[in-house]
Parts: C-alpha cells; structure tokens; sequence
C-alpha cells in the first residue's frame, strides 16, 4: 500500500561554528534554518550591528572564513518501510556546501539558486537504533572560491563592476560583493528550508498551458503533472477550479516516465489584469495521489493561478521600434519601480513584509516592478503579492554589470538554475517578461568585446569569443524560458535594443534604455528629463536621504549626525556622492547644510526629479498605435540596509517625497503642466561666447514663460472633464493671469493634450535699460493646473519657475487644522507653498506627502499611526 508523502522540516537545533568540520571551534547556537552566519553571530553578540555606524567595516572577515553548520535529528516515522524513499531536500544553500550525513559526504553545491535532493536512506542511521542522525554543512568562503576559480580561468576575460572580479565565476547573490547603495556582506548558510521527505509516490510539479479565446472568455490547453516514485496501485486527479466551474481528470500510474497531461477547451474563465484596469481574479490548479479507493491522500500539490494574455509589442513605427505590454488586449503603460533585496540578509524577511512592499507600490500607483539581476529569484511570497495586488513583474535572472565565464561547468550549472527558478515561477500571472541580465551588454561595449549579433548567429562559435555569457543570454535562457513558460516573452537584457543597440550610447529608438546622464554620465538637470526618455526606460533615478529618523538609528553617535561626516560618507556608497549630491541641491535651492535641512533638500530635489520623469514619459505613452514611451523604471523602490540612496522608500517602508510625486504622476487619471525649461546653468550671456563660457543669463531666467498642460489616462473609456488653469503670483498670492478653463474630452488609455507651447504674452517688462538691473521687481508666478469631473477636483499639478532657489517664499500663511479625531489634517495658504513634507516615521502613514498648496485650495491628508497634530513639517524656506 503507497503511503502519504510526508516532509520533516529539520528547523531546530542547529548550531554552528568557525571553521570546517575538523576545527576545534566549538559549536554556538544558531537561529533556527533558514539562517545565515552574520545573523547568528549577531545573535550571540559575538559581532556588532552591522547596519550601524562603521560596523560593516568589523565583519569583513567573516567572508573569509569557512563556517559549519549542524543540526542532530531522529529518523522520520515511515523511513525503512518496504518501497519508501527517504530524500533530504535543501532548497538553497549560500553557497560553496560540503554537505555530511553521520560522516559521509552526500552533496557538494556551488550555487545558491539550485535546490537539491539527495537520497538519504542508507546514510540514516538505523531504524531501530537508539542514534540521533548528524547533518553538517561546510560552507566554504565564497570570496576565497571565487579567487579561485579566476585563477583556474585564465582563458576568460573576468570584467567585473561595481565590486571585485571574485563574483564573476561565483552563483551567489551579486549584490553580496557590495553595490554602488549597498554594504558588503557576504553572509553564507543554509538560507532557505532544509527538510527530510518519506514517499512512496510524490507529486514533483503541476502547472498549466494554455491559450485564451480571441473574446478573452475561454481558456483552451493542458494540465501536466510530474510524478516520481514507484508505479502503483494509486490514482492521479488534475483539478482546475475556476471561479466559473471545476474540472477534474483522472489517470492511472501504470507509467511514472513522463508527465501526465489533461487536455481541456472551452474552460470559461474570469480574468487576472494588472491594478487598475480589472480584477485579478485567481484560480488553482491541483494534482492529488490517491488510494484506489481514493479515501488515503499520498500527495497533493496546489498552484494558484491567473490566466492572462500577455504580450511585448515590438513594432515599426515613426520613432523606430516600440516597447510596451498589452495585457489581456489593453496597452499597459509600465509605471513602476525597479526591485532590489529588501534586505542584506534575507532569510529575516517574513511573507508579510513582501506583501507590506508590493502593497505600498500598489498604493503608489505603481503597476510593475522590476526584480533585478543583481539579487535573488525572489521568495514565493513576493510573486504571491504581486498576483494579489496586481503588479506586473519583470524578472531578470541573475547577472548583473560583468563578463561573465561560459565553461562547460559554468553552463550546466546555469541551465539547472535555469530551469528550477522558472519552474518554480511559471505559475504567477504577475511575471510577464523575463530578461537575460542587467547591464551585461553594456559591458560589451566599453570594453569592445567581440559581438556580431548579425553576423554569427551559430551560438557555439559565441563560446570561444571573449563574450561566451552572449550562448547564455541568447541561446541558454531564451530556449529554457520558451520551453518551460508559455506566453511570457523573453528581453536578452535590460537594457537591450537590437542586438545592434544594446545601449550604451542610449538609443532612444528601440528596446528598454538605462538613463543615467542623469546622476551619473553627463549630470544632466533633472529638468531635462522629457528630452532623455526612449520607448522604455527601465532605470533612472535621483539620490536623496531617507527621514532622519531613520538616519539617527543607523548612526547611533550625536556628533556624526551631519552631512559629510565620515559615518555618512560611509554609509552612502554611491560614486562621487558628494559632489553629485550637493550639486544637485545646490543648483536647484538654497542651500541647508544642517542634517534636517540638508536631508529635506534632497528629498525634494528628488521628487522634483520623479515628477518631471514620470509626467512627462507617461506623456510620450501617447496614443493607440502611436505609442513612444512604453513605461518607466525607477531605480529603485528600496534598499537593502538603512542608507541614503536612490530608493523613494527606505529600509524601514517609509516612502520619501518621491513615492508620493510618482503616485501623484501615476493617477488613473492625472493632469500635468509643464513651462518650458530654459537652462540657467549653462545659457551663455551672448551667443559669441558660446563656446567657452557658461554665464548664466538673467533675462531668461524667468521670461519666455511657455507651457502645456495635458491629461493622461490609463481608463479604457472617455472621460467628459473640465480643466482649469490659474497663474498665482509666487510673492502676493494673487493670480496674475486671467484664468483658462476648458471643458474637454479625455482619450481613453492615452494623452490628451489641452494647451500645447503656449506662451504668455505678453512677458511683464520688469528692467527698464536706463536704470540699474534689479530683479527685484520681477513677479515669477507658478501656473496651477486642475481636472475636474462631475464638478469634483479629481487631479491637479503645479509648474514653478527655475531655479526655485532664486525665489523668495516669505510670510506663506499656512495655516494647519486638525480633525478633532486627529486622524486627518487640512493645510491652506495665503500664497504659494512649494513642498509640504512631513517627517514621516517607522510605523506612520500619511495618505499624501511633499506636496504643494496654492491659494484657496486645503488639502486634506489622513494620518495613521499617530495623532496628527504630533507631526512635524516644513515647506521651502519656512
């Protein structure tokens, strides 16, 4: 008789020590597996945080170390019984692992992404035998391995950013090197689950393929499950349930070679569509072993679902070669945010801090989210989230900013990856691209390389090139996705263009583009953003600090708490921060160089940045059939440790100004203005002096005033509207332009254009030739746009004049009330407010921030986690 499967997860009792087997260390308590040695050490405080201070600095050499790992267990209930296997499963391990079992060696790993299942039953010890069983895990430095393997590879060029060329050869998480916003901590153990199995049979896998009817209606395609085991007396069902009806077939287990398959058509289904644009309806598909009389459960194994059509469109157009997603038959423009760990150790990430993530992105009305190769395939936790609240994901595998090797070992390893991590994955309708690296390509064309994407098309020719990883993106991955998930398309990288452009010169015509001339290369002003886009821009982004609160519990000392102070230099990893940062805040205000005042500077400088980015590429998304922007990317959503850096929300989920100048830009329905960027840092005095000066030029600094205003939607029908345009003076308040008002029809799923390069005519004369220059007399103004349907204010958006450092924000009367509840405040001004931001804290939510007040408007913010009246705030030049 065949008996349940049953798994013993082996979660207790672990300890570890310094060293391999044969050290002479003793043993310490561990956490309980998963875990990883620097939270163990943190545990029994034989280390400091190294999230604070300069700690990072004091756990250096526990990557040089080996560490190993021990647990004593019983043998499972069924282990020895006639036509039982006995497997132990490891479902990662971090990540050079001699794996011994009462003695004998069982498993050696080298990849942290590959799960392994060995057969254990003649190392157990004996059944009747009174003995604990003895699990040690060697790990091995993965640093010193790395070094290693280089050495062993002289025939490969090892190219390597961001972090030493000992990465390259090694299948660990790469941001465990360091990265330009993370620490280096390279942590090793036993990081997902270890367990013991006892079957008879076992399900290996059920999933689904299918196709969608042309009304979207009906799902016709196949169930398979994978069984391993002995054949039998036992019976196979494959489920599905939708939430329209249930089918169920069955099979008999004569035959375990290949997997069973149930055909089905017709199959009437609810759709799954991303946030915003329908219900993401969700449905299981289960495989059951039974008895023969069906009355004993042996194993079971339930995917949850979504059926979706997804589509990459690629097509010829007037601006080159779009990019964008059509989801169930409706163009999606990709507003997101790029993903990296949430955290240098993972394995204290919980399932609700995944879901806490992807629900603050889908508050932030952000759609996709972009996990990047540089990490981890993420926990099913996080795909889990996505499937809920309806976020499109873009998975990279993992590679990330080098030249990696292709020897055959290398190759193989990589296709078990491969195959196990897309396997796992297929299931989320959330995933609807899957992309070969980050920025790989880039590297083949700083260092020119050899690559002649049209000219050799034999992919094993590509192996004996300096360029051998191209076989893995372009051969290697691209079969593997295409065998094993269906209707989700496959990008060689990100970015990618053409194989002829694969963009390091950021080719704003086809494929997904990196823009960073802004930040980093040319350090463009931010207000430059509309003109940098391209058909996708998959990462781009500003720095800014994270709340102080959040940067007093990292730096723990008073008097380190000041920008450029060596604990603050330290903690911001990024290239050339110093410089970068200051200039930006330093061109745009005026400067504060105290830690509230300077932190505050950043933020805003930051969200100015996100609000010219993501208004004006959601602009270009256009319309139907003429679509130029198919999404944008930041770089990034988060951190991995208390920083300051690119993310628009820290370590501790609290969103910085820049998450609420995207959720405001990302509005199903949003309106935008913009006037017309003139450049004040680089305009020369006169022309004739073109070439080599750089005066900046007063009289057009805050004259030629010309602006559009326009109304994207992501709804799939009209919207009758009525538009208002008001000009305030930034010094009284007063409008000093008759206002605009329009009643217009909004495109579905598009751009509507209201006023397009309008200038304001005519300019206000405010130097007379025959007196001293003074600007004073200037009277800048900020041009208020707002949307209204049904006689409700649904949206509006605020363009200011540049710099905002050259303005003068004196007696603002604002006034702040509170709700007598004090769950909501309401704040009004006299005159023009440019970014109202709250000091927001770990474990308080505010439902709008850094925002700005014109004269007349209250804008009213709800508050959760303390009483509103408790907050702190401040607006430009308060």
């Amino acid at each position: 008789m065949a008996l349940p499967s049953t798994i013993h997860p082996l979660n207790f009792n672990w300890t570890f020590k310094r060293g391999d087997c044969t050290s002479r260390s003793d043993y310490l308590p561990a956490n309980p597996a998963p875990t990883e040695v620097h939270l163990d050490l943190l545990k029994i405080k034989l280390i400091e945080n190294p999230f604070q201070d300069l700690n990072e600095l004091s756990v250096r050499w526990i990557a040089d170390e080996a560490w190993t790992y021990r647990t004593i267990f019983p043998n499972p209930p069924d282990h020895g019984k006639p036509g039982v296997a006995t497997e132990m499963i490891f479902e990662g391990l971090d990540t050079f692992a001699s794996v011994y079992l009462n003695g004998d060696l069982i498993l050696e790993s080298e990849n942290m992404f590959v799960a392994h299942r060995v057969d254990v039953f003649k190392q157990l010890v004996q059944q009747n035998s009174a003995d604990q069983n003895i699990l040690e895990i060697v790990f091995f430095s993965a640093r010193q391995k790395g070094l290693e393997l280089v050495r062993q590879h002289p025939e490969h060029r090892f190219i390597v950013h961001q972090t030493e060329t000992s990465r390259g050869p090694v299948r660990k998480a790469q941001y465990h090197w360091g990265w330009d916003w993370g620490p280096i901590l390279m942590s090793c153990g036993p990081w997902k689950p270890v367990s013991l199995e006892t079957y008879t049979m076992r399900i290996e896998d059920v999933w689904i393929e299918y196709e969608l009817s042309d009304d979207l209606r009906t799902a016709s395609g196949s169930v398979f499950a994978r069984i391993e085991g002995k054949a039998g007396k036992a019976k196979l069902s494959l489920e599905i349930e939708t939430q329209e009806c249930r089918k169920i077939f069955y099979f008999g287990l004569e035959n375990l070679n290949d997997p069973f398959e149930a055909q089905f058509g017709g199959l009437p289904i609810d759709l799954w569509w991303p946030r915003g644009y329908g219900p993401q309806h969700l449905c299981t598909v289960t495989a059951t072993l039974t008895s023969q009389d069906m009355q004993t459960v042996i194993s079971q194994c339930t995917k949850t679902i979504g059926f979706r059509k997804a589509e990459l469109i690629q097509d010829t157009d007037a601006h080159g070669t779009s990019f964008y997603f059509r989801i169930n038959n409706a163009d999606i423009f990709a507003g997101g945010s790029c993903w990296i760990p949430a955290d240098s150790f993972v394995t204290r990430l919980t399932p609700s801090d995944y879901r806490d993530w992807i629900k603050l992105a889908a508050e932030g009305n952000q759609i996709m989210i972009r996990v990047w190769g540089g990490g981890i395939y993420e926990s099913e936790a996080f795909y889990e989230a996505c499937n809920e609240f309806g976020i499109l994901v873009w998975q990279d595998f993992m590679f990330a900013c080098a030249n990696y090797p292709a020897y055959p070992s290398y190759v193989s390893s990589i296709e078990t990856e491969a195959l196990q991590n897309v396997r796992r994955l297929r299931h989320h309708p959330s995933i609807v691209i899957w992309a070969g690296n980050n920025e790989d390509y880039q590297i083949v064309e700083r260092y020119g390389l050899e690559y002649r994407f049209s000219e050799d098309k034999d992919p094993e020719s590509w192996l004996k090139t300096n360029f051998p990883a191209r076989y893995i993106y372009e051969y290697l991955l691209p079969k593997v996705t295409k065998k094993e998930t269906k209707g989700v398309p496959y990008h060689p990288s990100s970015p990618f263009g053409n194989g002829t452009s694969t963009t390091l010169k950021v080719d704003p015509t086809v494929g997904d583009i990196h823009q960073w001339n802004l930040w980093h290369g040319d350090m463009k002003p931010y207000q430059k953003l509309p003109e940098m886009g391209g058909r996708f821009v998959s990462e781009f982004g500003m720095e800014a600090y994270p709340h102080v609160e959040t940067l007093e519990k990292c730096i723990t000392r008073e008097q380190d708490r000041y920008p450029g102070s060596m604990a603050m230099d330290f903690r911001n990893k990024a290239i050339g921060h110093e410089r970068r940062l200051v200039s930006y805040v330093v061109e745009n205000f005026r400067i504060q160089y105290d830690l509230p005042g300077y932190t505050y500077l950043t933020q805003v400088m930051q969200a100015d940045a996100m609000a010219w980015a993501y208004k004006s590429w959601r602009k270009q998304w256009g319309i139907q059939g003429k679509r130029q922007c198919g999404g944008v990317l930041v770089w990034q959503l988060n951190d991995c440790w208390p920083t300051m850096s690119w993310a628009v929300v820290d370590y501790h989920l609290v969103p910085k100004p820049a998450y609420y100048a995207i959720k405001r830009a990302m509005e199903p329905v949003a309106i935008s203005v913009s006037r017309k960027f003139n450049d004040w840092t680089m305009r020369p005095a006169d022309e004739l002096w073109k070439r080599d000066t750089s005066h900046i030029d007063m009289r057009k600094v805050w004259s030629d005033v010309e602006f559009s205003v326009w109304v994207s939607s992501s709804r799939l029908k009209r919207i009758t509207a009525a538009v208002v345009v008001k000009f305030y003076s930034i010094k009284s308040g007063r409008e000093t332009y008759q206002s605009i008002t329009r009643d217009v029809e909004i495109q579905p799923n598009g751009t509507t254009d209201i006023i397009f390069d309008t200038k304001i005519n005519p300019v206000p004369k405010y130097q007379d030739p025959n007196c001293p220059y003074d600007i004073s007399k200037a009277d800048p103004f900020a041009i208020h746009a707002s949307l209204w349907v049904n006689g409700k204010e649904v949206a509006a958006d605020v363009s200011w004049p540049d710099p905002i450092k050259y303005l003068s924000f004196p007696d603002r009367g604002v006034e702040v009330k509170y709700s007598d509840d004090k769950t909501s405040l309401t704040v009004s001004a006299a005159k023009p407010v440019k970014a109202f931001v709250m000091s927001e804290k770990q474990g308080i939510k505010v439902s709008d921030n850094g925002f700005d007040i014109m004269p007349g408007e209250n804008k009213t913010v709800a508050v959760e986690g303390i009483g509103a009246d408790k907050l702190e705030w401040r607006y430009i030049d308060m």
